[in-house]
């Protein structure tokens, strides 16, 4: 046995409280004008030419930013859920030298939408499986409980991820078709995948704890059964043999 059980619902606790880490770094982008937190951004685009569009413009989970000459995120007011949507009055409120990919449709809208909702749901049961994974050190119920909450926060994780990757990666490629300078958030994806990976082999780790405990005692059980069976062979021999030396006598 190369881990134990303690040992596997460590790394898995380990793995759970990095991809929360994470989460929650991506999660908190553009909340505030300070490092780390200004520097988290899903796409940057350059939108001078966009009528009441800053210079170059950055999008959040909370908000369209502008962005500093030290290259910095510069952030105004909060709002959740933000959308990246450019023609809307939420982001420029005008459809001039806007991509046409945007105008007229709410695909981006929908997408970067409910990447909010499911990152939230996600997070509550990657939390959740970090409280548990302190049983799943040392119970069998407790690792397999920590694995099943660590994979619904991995399948919200994947959902949101992945609108993530479809809808910016989308989105830097329109602006980009329309002659400004795109590129998406290399932090915010970075940490998103990143915090997926962490959740995959956190389950991976939670599972294969439960497992080591189930053949733990299935192997001492079948041990106990070969004992067992030794000393009842020995003794069904011996009794023979008394059987037989009674009967020549």
């Amino acid at each position: 046995m190369l881990l134990s059980r303690a040992s596997l619902g460590f790394l898995g606790l380990f793995f759970t409280a990095g991809s929360i880490v994470l989460i929650f770094l991506t999660l908190l982008g553009g909340v505030r004008n300070s490092t780390p937190l200004n520097e988290v951004y899903f796409l940057q685009a350059d939108t001078g030419n966009i009528p009441g569009a800053p210079a170059t413009s950055r999008w959040t989970f909370w908000n369209v930013c502008s962005v500093n000459d030290n290259g910095r995120s510069v952030c105004g007011d909060v709002h959740p859920d933000f959308p990246l949507d450019p023609p809307a009055q939420s982001n420029f409120g005008t459809e001039q030298n806007v991509p046409n990919q945007f105008i007229g449709t709410n695909h981006y809208y929908l997408m970067t939408r409910f990447m909010f909702p499911f990152v939230l749901i996600g997070l509550f049961f990657t939390v959740l499986s970090l409280f548990t994974g302190l049983l799943a050190i040392c119970t069998r119920i407790g690792s397999y409980l920590s694995g099943l909450l660590a994979w619904l926060g991995l399948t919200f994780q994947t959902i949101t991820t992945s609108l993530m990757t479809a809808a910016y990666v989308q989105g830097r490629n329109a602006f980009q078709s329309n002659g400004q300078n795109a590129k998406v958030g290399v932090k915010a994806f970075a940490f998103m995948w990143t915090a997926t990976a962490c959740l995959f082999i956190a389950c991976m780790m939670y599972c294969a704890g439960g497992a080591v405990g189930r053949k733990d005692r299935s192997g001492y059980s079948g041990r106990s059964e070969r004992r067992r069976g030794f000393f009842s062979a020995r003794s069904n021999s011996l009794r023979s043999q008394k059987k037989e030396e009674s009967s020549f006598a």
